[in-house]
């Protein structure tokens, strides 16, 4: 049981305040892009505790990172996922305020980070992220996306605190209903990325912030 005065969902007192400490919202996508280096490696999936102490995170677990530091600000701790083809998915942690959907993301690639919460629906906030999303190719990858989900559904699992990956999560994304964005006979009539906006995107991955 949490003692009077005690930070919630075990965190610590330094945890606590670095988390509340970031807002507004664009704080938190500063903190992943400044103070942690990107996980080029991956093959983890770390709670927002361990995060902080390495001082590293890849796309999962920064999405993590940021629905904690949302949830501490008063916000629900929502993530969804991104479903790409010949790519990676993309996982963000989205939020809602009176003007509407905004969300937080860790990527190497410039595009593919944050947005102001100014989008009316999910579907509009997801769309924003198509003509950045992008392979190595110069295609068009983005093709579905996941309802947001919930992350207190997984407290049971300390996904705040815990020291072991996390892959329950990343999994449940994988299982639940995707939403396509696009009919496939559309898909085949994309153009190739612009290459001004291509080199503009890897600016990040050649840096790898």
């Amino acid at each position: 049981m949490r003692t009077s005065g005690a930070p919630p969902f075990d965190l610590t007192r330094t945890e606590a305040r670095l988390l509340r400490s970031l807002t507004p919202t664009w704080r938190i996508q500063e903190y992943l892009d400044h103070s942690l280096v990107y996980d080029t490696r991956g093959g983890t999936c770390r709670s927002p505790r361990r995060v902080i102490r390495d001082g590293c995170c890849q796309c999962m677990d920064g999405a993590l990172f940021a629905a904690a530091a949302l949830r501490m600000q008063g916000y629900p701790p929502l993530i969804l996922d991104l479903e790409a083809e010949q790519d990676d998915d993309h996982v963000l942690a989205v939020f809602r305020t009176k003007h509407g959907w905004g969300a937080i993301g860790r990527s190497n690639y410039s595009g593919l980070r944050y947005r102001e919460p100014v989008y009316r629906t999910i579907r509009e906030l997801v769309m924003s992220y198509f003509e950045s999303y992008f392979n190595l190719r110069r295609e068009k990858t983005l093709r579905a996306y996941s309802r947001p989900v919930n992350l207190a559904r997984f407290d049971s699992i300390r996904w705040m605190t815990s020291e072991q990956d996390l892959w329950d999560i990343p999994n449940h994304l994988v299982r639940i209903p995707h939403t396509d964005i696009a009919a496939r006979q559309a898909i085949r009539t994309y153009s190739k990325v612009d290459r001004r906006l291509f080199e503009a995107g890897l600016v990040g991955k050649r840096h790898k912030p």
